[in-house]
This record gives structure tokens, C-alpha cells and sequence, in this order.
């Protein structure tokens, strides 16, 4: 069908970008599983009583769901089967809002599907994180940071004009994401039982999230499964030798130089882009900074941390110039969530630092740590999404094997004054009746709860005007960690 113009010339019909992205989507494994969530993510018959749908999806990295998995939820919002409640007119595209654990994170993946719509950022889908939105009243995909949502829904527990929540990546246990969920879950069972949930995650116990998303009916939420395609991958184990990787003083820099040499073997050894994987910005700058004095003609050493403007991020997100490879040196921001293209080899320093609350002292701060299993075979998978791939490990397989198998979720061994603010705003000060993935430590939650009282946050009656002042500053949100 076609229209006609304000001067009478004929126009050829709109095209849904989504629609027309689904019906020819991209070679990804998630695409075998797009009719099931669709039958499952379908609203449910006019005049019953059942909920809006919720589900849990795992996915290995590089399978698509960050990419797929939001227009098709878009596409199930807006077109409607007849038999089900139809949105009201004025209500306009239904909006999915999508949460990444970083900035960084958020803005690659509405590019990314911004991409392959063929449209710029800030049309159909768009992105919000501290300081910085491109969305407008035509968005239907919106990409933010953890933290930014939560502020979102202390202002509007009902999340006016939102239909649906991808939590993505939920997997990685920041204390954002956790305490996200917890609301998410208490302002959809009391105020919004027609907000879709979605969790989507990698290696995390999918039986909780069922639980938890399964809200008061009693039945676990649906588990959709997507297969991987990892690539043949091989280990290299390149331990320092008498170098440890920890001193008294954090990172040792004769580790430094030794991961900047295991770089210049992979280099010498391998083809294709190198990904390297470090504990904080401090150390990305060193082992760059060494590498660009040696690293052959033709390689380019490019930084990936939070800290860096984000032209600079963008740079090392690109694929590589004809001709030329790339070195990309990065912390944990590029672990899960981010695609770096032409990655075929990784080197991981097998270190990651994680927050860690010392009560006795009431201190808090980054702690340098030996990286868990889970989070290493994440980092190796970076080198085998497009074809087969090596990682080269930076220490012994004692070491690895004396690993963790999973890190620590921020919620049991972080600072939790800033989470018994957001709690005392929610109306919940002590978290009881909250859904939780982990419980927040009583100890722990205790000395939060002092810290506020003493800052002037909140007290007996609850929240005070200046701690109510104090949720509303972008400072005051966790999501600056990226």
C-alpha cells in the first residue's frame, strides 16, 4: 500500500527496520532459538489473567543475544497478535530498554544495532548513560548502564512508557545489577505486572534468576538455551617464572614487562589481532607504553579502558585497516558484552580486581586478585568467535587450577553504603522481602546502614532531604565504575 505526500506525490510504504532486520537477521547461534522466545514472549489472551511473560536466557559470548534478542522483543511489543491486548494508540512504539554493565558497553551495542538497521544512533534505537543520551521519542531499543536504570526507577517505580527489561550481562554480579533486579522484581509484582522481564546471561546459575523472575506464581520463569560456536581453541601457559604476578605493592612491573613479552611472542608465533587482558587502566598504560617502542611495523597498540574518551574507545572497538594488525590492550571491560573484531589471539595476565569491604575498619577498595576460572574461559572465548584461536595464560596450571571457579559478586564483599541509600529510598532499608540473588551480608548491610547515619542520610524516620538529594546526583550513581 502506498501514501500519498503533502504535494500529492506517491511514497513508497515505511519499512520496519526491526521487521526487516528479523526476517534476514545475521549468521548468529541465537537465531535458531528466535521462534521459540517469540511463542514464549507473546502477551498473553485478551481477559486472562496471566502476567506479562518473563524468561531467562543463557548464551554463551559471541551468539548474538545482545544484537537479537531486543528487536525481536521490540517487534513481539508493537505487532501485536489479534486476540491479545492491543496497545493503545497514543502509548506510541512499545520500548524496550536494554541494560549493559558499563558505559562502554552501552554505547557499542546501540551502535551496533543501530548498524544493522542502517540508520544512525538515536532513531529506533538509542543509548543513555551518565552524562550523555541519544534516544528520541521515535526510540523502541534503549541501551543504558545498570546504574542509570536504577535511578530511573527510584524517580518512577512504574517505568512510564517502558514495556519491557533485557537485564544483559547479569552474569558478572555487579552490585548495580543485583539490586536492580531486586526492585525490578518488587515494582513488577506490586505496580507493573505487565513489564516483560528478560535476564540474559553466560555462566550464571540460571535456577535463581528462574526463581526470581518466576515472582509469586511459584513456577520458575521459562530457560531458553543457546547453543555456542567457539572455535578449536588452544592454551598456552606462560608463567612468569620467578616474577609472581601479586607483590606487596599490587602488580609488580617486572610482571608488566613479562605480559609485554608474552605479547611480542603471541605476535611473532600467531596471525590475526591480539587481545590483552589486564587488571586496571594503570597497567593497560604500561604494558602500552612498552609495546609501542616494540612491536614490529604494521601493528598498531591501541588502550581500552573506561577512563578513556570515547573516540579512543571506538578506535579500539573498529576493525583493523587492511594490512595492519592490531594489539588491543584492555581491562575486564572487554571480558563480556563488547565485540572486538579480529581477535584471534588473547593473552591474559590472569589478574582482575574486584571491590572488597573491610568492616572491622569500615574501609573499602579495589583489591588486585588472581582472575577466576569463569571469567579466564570467558577471556580465551574472545579468541575463538571468528575462526580458531590461542590464548596465551600468564601464569602456571597450578595457578589456574588453584583459581576460583567464579568471582565474587560485588553484593557480598563490596561497600554497601550506596545500596542501603537506594534501599532506604525504595522504602526497604534492612532489604527484607526483596528477591535476591545473593543476600546482601547482615554485617556488612549493618555498617552501611550506620555510615548513612552518620553522613546525615538517613535515620530512624527513614531517608532524609539532603540522602534523598544525594540519590539524585549522577556522582552518586554506582554505574560511574565503568
Amino acid at each position: 500500500m502506498t501514501r500519498t505526500g503533502p504535494q500529492g506525490r506517491t511514497q513508497p510504504p515505511q519499512t520496519d527496520p526491526i521487521r526487516a532486520l528479523l526476517a534476514s537477521p545475521p549468521d548468529l547461534p541465537v537465531v535458531e532459538v528466535l521462534p521459540e522466545l517469540r511463542e514464549r514472549l507473546r502477551p498473553a489472551p485478551s481477559g486472562s489473567d496471566d502476567v506479562a511473560p518473563c524468561l531467562v536466557l543463557t548464551a554463551p559470548p559471541g551468539t548474538g543475544k545482545t544484537t537479537l534478542i531486543p528487536p525481536l522483543l521490540a517487534d513481539v511489543l508493537t505487532n501485536v497478535p489479534a486476540g491479545a491486548p492491543q496497545r493503545a494508540p497514543e502509548r506510541g512504539p512499545g520500548r524496550v530498554v536494554v541494560t549493559q554493565p558499563r558505559r562502554i558497553a552501552a554505547r557499542a551495542a546501540a551502535r551496533r544495532l543501530a548498524d544493522l538497521l542502517g540508520e544512525e544512533v538515536g532513531g529506533t534505537v538509542g543509548y543513555a548513560v551518565r552524562g550523555e543520551r541519544r534516544a528520541g521519542p521515535d526510540t523502541r531499543i534503549e541501551v543504558v548502564t545498570a546504574g542509570l536504570l536504577l535511578r530511573r526507577l527510584q524517580r518512577d517505580p512504574e517505568l512510564s512508557g517502558v514495556d519491557a527489561v533485557i537485564l544483559d550481562e547479569v552474569h558478572e554480579r555487579s552490585l548495580d545489577s543485583d539490586l536492580l533486579l531486586a526492585l525490578l522484581a518488587d515494582a513488577r509484582a506490586a505496580l507493573r505486572e505487565d513489564l516483560t522481564l528478560v535476564a540474559m546471561s553466560a555462566t550464571l546459575d540460571a535456577d535463581r534468576l528462574r526463581r526470581i523472575l518466576g515472582g509469586s506464581s511459584g513456577d520458575p520463569a521459562p530457560l531458553v538455551e543457546v547453543p555456542g560456536r567457539l572455535h578449536p581453541l588452544e592454551e598456552v601457559w606462560a608463567p612468569p617464572g620467578r616474577t609472581g604476578r601479586l607483590g606487596p605493592r599490587g602488580v609488580p612491573r617486572e610482571f608488566l614487562a613479562h605480559v609485554a613479552a608474552t605479547v611480542e611472542r603471541a605476535l611473532a608465533e600467531r596471525s590475526g589481532d591480539v587481545l590483552v587482558f589486564l587488571p586496571g587502566a594503570r597497567e593497560v598504560d604500561d604494558v602500552v607504553s612498552r609495546l609501542r617502542g616494540a612491536v614490529p611495523a604494521g601493528v598498531d597498540v591501541l588502550p581500552l579502558h573506561g577512563r578513556l574518551p570515547a573516540s579512543a574507545q571506538d578506535a579500539a572497538l573498529a576493525p583493523s585497516p587492511a594490512g595492519r594488525r592490531r594489539v588491543v590492550v584492555a581491562t575486564n571491560v572487554a571480558e563480556s558484552s563488547l565485540t572486538v573484531p579480529g581477535v584471534r589471539v588473547v593473552v591474559d595476565s590472569t589478574l582482575a580486581r574486584e571491590p572488597r569491604l573491610d568492616v572491622a575498619r569500615s574501609m573499602s577498595g579495589l583489591v588486585t586478585v588472581g582472575v577466576s576460572r569463569a571469567a579466564g574461559v570467558q577471556r580465551a572465548g574472545r579468541a575463538g568467535r571468528e575462526g580458531p584461536g590461542v590464548v596465551y595464560r600468564c601464569c602456571s596450571p597450578t595457578d589456574w587450577a588453584r583459581s576460583p571457579l567464579a568471582p565474587t559478586p560485588e553484593i557480598l564483599s563490596a561497600d554497601l553504603t550506596g545500596a542501603a541509600l537506594e534501599l532506604a529510598v525504595w522504602g526497604v532499608p534492612d532489604g527484607a522481602g526483596l528477591a535476591w540473588v545473593d543476600e546482601p551480608p547482615a554485617a556488612a548491610l549493618a555498617a552501611a546502614r550506620e555510615a548513612l547515619e552518620r553522613l546525615g542520610l538517613a535515620g530512624a524516620d527513614g531517608v532524609t532531604p539532603l540522602g534523598r538529594a544525594v540519590t539524585g546526583l549522577p556522582a552518586g550513581v554506582r554505574e560511574a565504575r565503568a
